[in-house]
């Protein structure tokens, strides 16, 4: 597991003080901002081919586009971008020790009334080779479209099924409902 270098934790919602971040809180906005940006993109993508061809033609959509959307947002950011979950759909979406220990405790924090969509941490840690890195995490809270390929598989649509099954064998991705925690966007720089 990966040693925490410095802690510069920021937990919306708990009435952190400021004091807490204020040297690093320049790199904090931009993670901030680059994680903010790629959802809304990503649920546009997917209404759209929804709209022209259902469910299924935006279940491919999502395979395709999403990645490409995390590695255009790293190029554009100099980030490295990706979004990661506890109960991965892609098998490239496997967190690390340090992002499965932050979606854990933003589930926690989910499950003791906390606002998913508020749910963010932002520390400098070190990485395997000892060097500091800049990691952020924003939890992604499921909103009613996603259940339709993330909710109770039982209830699922018999075509979305056999899309997810093709592509996604090893799905683990499903029975959330609305405002759960589905996974988060993940960032990471190296601290120059």
């Amino acid at each position: 597991m990966r040693h925490i270098h410095h802690l510069c934790l920021i937990m919306a919602g708990l009435g952190c003080a400021s004091a807490t971040w204020a040297a690093d809180e320049a790199w904090v906005s931009e993670a901030r901002g680059v994680a903010t940006a790629l959802p809304p993109k990503l649920l546009a993508v997917l209404k759209t081919e929804i709209d022209q061809g259902g469910l299924e033609q935006a279940i491919g959509a999502c395979n395709e586009k999403a990645p490409q959307m995390g590695k255009a947002a790293s190029e554009q950011s100099g980030w490295q971008v990706r979004r990661v979950s506890l109960r991965q759909r892609n098998p490239k979406a496997v967190p690390d020790a340090w992002e499965s220990a932050v979606l854990a405790d933003f589930d926690r924090r989910a499950a003791a009334g906390e606002s998913p969509a508020t749910l963010e941490r932002a520390e400098v840690v070190s990485n395997d080779q000892g060097k500091p890195q800049y990691r952020y995490l924003r939890a992604l809270p499921v909103q009613e479209l996603c259940t339709s390929c993330h909710g109770d598989a039982k209830a699922m649509n018999p075509g979305v099924k056999a899309k997810l099954a093709t592509l996604y064998p090893h799905d683990q991705a499903v029975g959330y409902s609305p405002g759960q925690i589905r996974g988060a966007v993940a960032l990471k720089k190296s601290v120059p």
